[in-house]
């Protein structure tokens, strides 16, 4: 079942990072979609993700818990699974729990959706990850926050992960 999270980007609402990279669609999907592999390169060093949990089903929970380098963690809250296409669509929101219950927003925080998107192409993958807002205010803190680059520095890890 697919779930249609609509195709247009709203620049004043909306991040994206888009790459060609060098590793296939199914072992890109594995290191969103298998814990013991999320742990390993979703958070950008020098940071590190130390739990991570993942139910595929929509509805399902997606969690990422992240810690810096001084010992400071992240948010800690659950998201839920929006739609999981293997190999091709991996979408999630912070914006509901599992179960699709609605949740609170994060003090001094927004709540978003991701899109990742993974074409198939010659010689590896057009990776493709959105990051939907619900204000142009919320767009702005992540985009300041680093989106460009701390999601970048992320798919690095993650291109290096299936590179060893």
């Amino acid at each position: 079942m697919r779930i249609e999270l609509g195709s247009i980007f709203d620049p004043e609402l909306d991040l994206r990072l888009e790459r060609l990279v060098s590793v296939n669609a199914d072992s890109l999907w594995r290191g969103f979609t298998e814990p013991e592999l999320l742990v390993q390169w979703f958070t950008p060093a020098p940071w590190r993700t130390i739990a991570a949990e993942v139910d595929l089903r929509p509805g399902g929970i997606f969690r990422a818990v992240m810690r810096g380098p001084n010992g400071e963690e992240g948010d800690d809250s659950p998201g839920c699974v929006l739609e999981a296409t293997p190999g091709r669509r991996f979408a999630w929101t912070s914006a509901l729990g599992p179960g699709f219950r609605p949740v609170d927003r994060p003090d001094g925080g927004f709540l978003m959706t991701a899109i990742i998107d993974l074409e198939p192409v010659e010689g590896g993958t057009r990776y493709c990850a959105t990051a939907r807002h619900a204000t142009a205010a919320d767009a702005r803190l992540h985009a300041e926050m680093g989106f460009e680059a701390g999601w970048g520095a992320a798919l690095d890890q993650l291109v290096a992960l299936f590179s060893r």
